[in-house]
């Protein structure tokens, strides 16, 4: 859950208890520029602290109130690091490191804003004519960007380096780019546009037909003169011929346009999901998962609604009004210019509101998808949630995020309820004006009474069109704001191309070559210039403490990111000059939690190879000795997995994982901590199925239990990005290095958990004592080796 707390704003933390405690340390010209709440010990326990910098001096409170400080003075640095999921600032001068602060990542943004400002401050100690004091009031209201961690201009809440980065804003002209997903469908529109054509003529022959039937039935009549029944019936008979050919014409219409419309709707959603699925890793890690869902759902399902109904009734509209001002100015020239009066208010005022309501509909669709990302966390961790009794606090977060969904609609409401009623208004006016002005023409003998009525009718129809028009913004620039949402998937480019001329893959041997590798997460380097050989059918073993980079090296050989320098190949070839798929069908990966879908147990083995019969899942399965339990399940293979592997245990759905991987026959086998989560008798029954899977595999294999590894042909063991040691178990331990320290530690660890629950372990069992004492080091919090 993400602390929303102004990340600058040290009033939220100095106000607190500890803080004013603080406070009333600092002299009275000493102002708190950053703070910086401290929620770790030097030795990683849980423990609230709270450090603040003021112009002069940098104090800290611990926990139990011990204030100390620390004089600024040229030289001095604060260094920011972060490692294993924990931050540490450090104090240093060109001699010594004075202090250390360490604390969850939670708090960074505080300590990025902090050292900052502590930089700012020995660049001013530090420059000619330092001698004068630093201004108390240094820089007190910078921010910093919550994305990029930018600092922000004074008085802006838009970050200048995210907004080079993105896209230029909206407009409706977005909609135009649906084209590219229209265009098969070219002749059907051109139907649907022939039958609006001929629809909005045909009802515009009733107006028409209002003139002679005034003017030479019921005029007449009032004059003395008799009925023509002929005149009637033939005029009447028009009146209705134009109403069944409206109808029919207008049906066919629709019907031509709403299958059209839900085609382009369909391609648009497919279109956008498998471009999602093309994307690296590394943008889904900036995404949330409601939002896009919300994009792929509902932003698609909104441009679907525009393109079947809303455009439709506003290319309707358009040619209703054109036809209808052609009509009227062959009638009467001087009364259709009066009838146009209002238009120039009318669209002065849509160019006003349009670009409110395209931002305000922007801003509605980012905190519905706040909404829906509280949902998509919500509802997969509603067990963590009941766990630890947050119900009311998850309760609290949607409350908020639908609260400034409320609040977002409303203010888009305001300036759309002002709009609809003033347009209403306007055309009102301009029919007032209209039967004044028809009114006096008639009574010079310029017009007739019949005339007047057409006109009248026509004019009813012409501000009807133009009073639906108007309200159309409104659905426009919602879809405008769904298209560019959508948009933003469609136009991001993957990190992980496919290259254009891919090299084929043949006989896979397994080889692979890590030649001068080098990795960074934005600026901070994961992988450093290393270089590794792995044979066809061997295993390696990764091996070092957390965050060392064993995990980001087996995400570079899956080619799930691309390196930063450097190449890894496969079989002597490049990995970015296969093509993605076919390289990742020779890949097989087991996880530490291993992902089931909502589906039978078949469907899950079979997932990375959906043709395959029976008989081919079931050797899987016992391969990765998973048959037997599966029996016992009410419908064996076809039972129904949860969503996620509900109803399974961790063991039984790590074998189904297992017999998923051994299903697709791979080349290369990736094992991530495969039976770090089990108990010790469901990891025996993994390691078998683990030995049968690996045998004539090229095989990587992560483990944090170093016992594990001990088949494996050579361990890789790794420290910062660097590999540090290569060989077998065996000679590693010989040489009494990194390895060796590993494991002596592990073990040192695993035996005192054996001593702690009481089992008794002799000296020829002491190397081995991760083995025994596993059950109980499992449940006690350490640190990860």
């Amino acid at each position: 859950m993400q602390n929303h707390r102004h990340p600058v704003d040290a009033a939220g933390a100095m106000n607190s208890v500890a803080g004013q405690q603080l406070r009333a340390k600092l002299g009275t010209d000493e102002n708190v520029l950053a703070s910086l709440e401290v929620d770790l010990t030097p030795d990683l326990r849980f423990e609230k602290g709270l450090l603040a910098l003021t112009a002069q001096r940098l104090v800290f409170r611990n926990a139990e109130g011990t204030i100390r400080d620390w004089m600024i003075e040229p030289g001095m640095s604060l260094r920011l690091l972060d490692h294993g999921g924990v931050g540490t600032l450090e104090l240093h001068d060109d001699h010594r490191r004075h202090e250390l602060w360490r604390f969850t990542l939670a708090q960074h943004p505080e300590a990025l804003v902090l050292m900052q400002k502590f930089d700012k401050i020995e660049r001013r100690l530090q420059a000619p004519g330092n001698g004068a004091p630093v201004p108390a009031e240094l820089d007190e209201d910078e921010t910093l960007c919550p994305t990029c961690h930018t600092p922000l201009p004074p008085d802006s809440e838009e970050c200048p380096a995210c907004a080079r980065q993105q896209a230029p804003q909206t407009s409706t002209w977005v909609l135009l780019r649906l084209w590219r997903f229209a265009k098969p469908y070219k002749n059907q529109l051109l139907l649907g546009f022939l039958l609006t054509l001929a629809a909005t003529g045909a009802q515009l022959v009733a107006p028409y037909l209002t003139i002679p039937i005034m003017d030479k039935i019921l005029i007449p009549f009032q004059n003395g003169e008799k009925i023509d029944p002929s005149l009637v019936t033939l005029y009447l008979g028009g009146l209705l011929a134009s109403a069944v050919v409206a109808w029919i014409l207008g049906w066919a219409r629709t019907f031509v346009l709403a299958k059209v419309s839900e085609r382009i709707g369909s391609g648009l959603r497919t279109s956008t999901y498998d471009h999602l699925l093309k994307l690296s890793l590394d943008y889904y890690g900036s995404k949330r998962t409601g939002d896009l869902m919300a994009r792929i759902g509902a932003e698609t399902d909104r441009i679907n609604l525009f393109l079947s109904l809303n455009a439709l009734d506003f290319a309707t509209d358009v040619l209703m009004m054109l036809m209808t001002a052609a009509i009227l100015f062959l009638i009467n020239p001087w009364l259709a210019l009066v009838t146009l009066v209002p238009l120039p208010f009318i669209a002065w005022m849509i160019h006003m509101v349009r670009e409110r309501l395209r931002t305000g509909f922007e801003k509605i669709d980012r905190v519905w998808s706040e909404v829906t990302n509280v949902l998509a966390d919500t509802i997969p961790g509603i067990r963590v949630v009941k766990a630890f009794a947050q119900e009311q606090r998850e309760s609290d977060r949607f409350a908020d995020a639908n609260l400034a969904n409320l609040q977002a609609n409303d203010r888009v409401n305001k300036t759309w309820s002002l709009f609809t009623p003033t347009v209403t208004f306007l055309t009102e006016v301009g029919l007032l004006i209209v039967w004044g002005f028809g009114i006096w023409l008639v009574s010079k003998g310029s017009i007739t009474v019949g005339v007047l009525t057409a006109f009248i009718a026509y004019i009813g129809r012409f501000y009807s069109r133009l009073d639906s028009m108007s309200r159309i913004v409104s659905v426009t620039q919602k879809a405008a704001a769904g298209a560019k949402r959508i948009f933003d998937i469609l136009d991001h480019v993957s990190n992980v191309p496919d290259p254009q001329n891919p090299v084929p893959l043949k006989n896979v041997k397994g080889s692979l070559t890590m030649e001068d590798v080098s990795f960074r997460y934005g600026s901070r380097s994961v992988i450093k210039h290393l270089d590794l050989q792995i044979k066809p059918g061997e295993m390696i073993g990764l091996v070092g403490h957390s965050g060392s980079g064993k995990s980001t090296l087996v995400n570079l050989i899956c080619r799930f990111y691309d390196v930063s320098e450097g190449s890894i190949q496969l079989d002597g070839v490049d990995l970015r000059r296969i093509a993605v798929s076919d390289f990742r069908r020779n890949i097989g990966l087991v996880l530490q939690e291993p992902f089931l879908f909502f589906g039978t147990i078949s469907e899950n083995i079979a997932y990375g190879k959906p043709d395959a019969t029976r008989e081919e899942i079931v050797a899987a399965a016992r391969a990765a000795h998973a048959h037997e339990f599966i029996l016992r399940l009410p419908h064996g293979y076809d039972s129904l997995v949860g969503e996620r592997g509900q109803g399974l245990s961790g063991g039984e759905r790590q074998r189904i994982s297992i017999a998923r991987a051994l299903l697709i026959d791979p080349r290369i086998l990736i094992l991530d901590e495969a039976t770090s989560a089990v108990d010790t008798e469901t990891e025996k029954e993994i390691q078998k199925a683990l030995d049968n899977l690996v045998q004539g595999r090229t095989t990587i294999a992560i483990a944090h239990r170093l016992s594990t590894l001990r088949k494996a042909d050579r361990l890789v063991v790794m420290d910062r990005g660097e590999i540090v040691e290569v060989g077998p178990h065996d000679e590693l331990m010989a040489k009494e290095g990194a390895y060796w320290r590993l494991y002596m530690a592990q073990a040192r660890r695993a035996e005192e958990d054996a001593e702690a629950a009481g089992v008794v372990i002799d000296a020829a069992s002491r190397v081995d004592a991760t083995a025994i004492a596993k059950p109980v080091h499992e449940n006690r919090s350490s640190v990860q080796i």
